[in-house]
């Protein structure tokens, strides 16, 4: 492959990272200073965005989900020479250390492990002392937060100000109850009573290494919960991966679990660690467990009981120390029933199950969780509020797909309502939503 010099901008990145949380705490301390920061969940995205253009460094993890991370950074460098390529660590990885701006990255990595780090210590910390603040305090933040919106007394002369005034009003309401919840669980938002007790039961199971089942519907943030019990725990500062069995062909699934030896199979090219062995001394998260083959079954059981794992295509035997967190939205006592999930396996995944419950069991966590998405889709565009009348229909929604399905809808009428600054019925647009 020939290589492609370019004039690179000056101050531009690249983070490519499987980890959506790794990549948004890099990119906003690159962004304080400057930078230029483009983030990127693979490798093929990551030279997308090369192409469109020319980039001074491309900060890459350890792992990617669709291509070998050694034989990546070897094609950046052959296609892209004056790209450098470091690793979130800070070591260069290929191209000629420039120095100048760049030691500036070495300071955010570190701090990025730092605060890693530090969220390991946290975990340590009792449940009961996470909130130190009262619930007065909590309130007097969020007043004064909201201080401006209290000179709409002169708007009630007009119709408009009348509507604009309730409208901010249900806002400042939605932001004193938020302000005074108790963060139950990090990433998670709501403090109903079924999301108190998904907060006891992490905390009660995070510090220890017992293999935990996820279940709960689709949409009710299952992989949130896994990430919360990996932050809980003494693993917080290890790797955390990720394998979704349902979206990997059967063929490869098992060489994406174990790894493979080069020549293992057609296609084999390089040899390549597997999502098991990445995790080691961390944790690893199968999402629709359930989707797993029959006979791959057989040898996670076997891993399970013994935590050695033999690569495709090899005959030694690794030893690895992972914590494995499952997560399903089927039955699968019922699947176990059918013959299409192996009891004993099952038996082994549920030592502590961990059940999400649905929106429509909690619907006093909505508001709080329009407040939420309102505020993460007002950075990228004009923050928008909430009519009182939209807020009571979202209530009464069912909500079959849960809080991913409310985070769809309020970004669907944040677009539909363009220069609108309130959100009512109207910007809905769909039938499930009228009367």
């Amino acid at each position: 492959m020939m290589a492609r010099p370019m004039a690179v901008v000056p101050r531009s990145a690249v983070v490519v990272s499987a980890d959506g949380e790794l990549r948004r705490r890099l990119t906003k301390s690159l962004g304080e200073m400057r930078w230029h920061v483009r983030e990127a969940g693979g490798g093929a995205e990551a030279m997308g965005f090369l192409e469109q253009e020319p980039t001074e460094v491309l900060l890459l993890d350890h792992w990617l989900p669709d291509l070998e991370v050694g034989e990546f950074a070897r094609q950046i460098q052959e296609t892209y020479p004056e790209v450098e390529v470091m690793d979130v660590d800070g070591e260069l990885v290929a191209g000629g250390w420039r120095g100048g701006p760049h030691q500036e990255l070495i300071h955010v990595l570190r701090d990025a492990g730092d605060a890693a780090r530090g969220r390991a210590g946290a975990a340590q910390e009792s449940y009961a002392g996470q909130e130190r603040r009262t619930g007065q305090e909590r309130r007097r933040e969020a007043q004064r937060r909201t201080e401006p919106e209290r000179r709409l007394g002169q708007e009630r002369r007009t119709g408009r100000g009348e509507e604009e005034m309730e409208a901010r009003q249900v806002s400042s309401a939605v932001a004193a109850v938020v302000a005074d919840q108790v963060p139950v669980i990090d990433g998670m938002v709501g403090s109903s009573a079924a999301m108190q007790e998904m907060a006891r039961l992490i905390h009660l199971v995070a510090p220890r290494s017992t293999t935990v089942l996820i279940e709960g519907e689709t949409g009710t943030g299952k992989e949130l919960v896994a990430k919360a019990v990996h932050r809980w725990s003494a693993r917080a500062n290890k790797p955390f991966q990720v394998l979704n069995c349902a979206a990997i062909p059967e063929a490869l699934l098992e060489a994406e679990l174990f790894g493979h030896t080069r020549g293992a199979f057609t296609g084999a090219v390089h040899s390549r660690t597997g999502r098991i062995e990445a995790a080691h001394g961390g944790t690893l998260f199968l999402d629709e467990i359930g989707e797993m083959p029959l006979g791959l079954q057989a040898k996670m059981l076997r891993f399970l009981e013994s935590g050695e794992l033999q690569r495709v295509g090899e005959n030694e035997t690794l030893r690895v120390d992972v914590r494995v967190v499952a997560a399903t939205h089927q039955h699968l006592e019922r699947r176990v029933q059918e013959g299409g999930f192996r009891m004993d396996l099952y038996h082994r995944l549920a030592v502590f199950v961990l059940d999400v419950p649905p929106l429509r069991q909690r619907r006093e966590d909505i508001a709080a969780l329009c407040e939420h998405f309102l505020t993460e889709l007002g950075r990228s565009s004009p923050r928008k509020r909430m009519s009182p009348e939209l807020l009571a229909r979202l209530k009464e929604h069912e909500w079959p797909g849960n809080v991913r399905e409310l985070a769809h809808v309020l970004e669907r009428a944040v677009i539909l309502a363009e220069d609108t600054a309130t959100l009512d019925v109207s910007h809905l647009r769909q039938r499930r939503f009228q009367n």
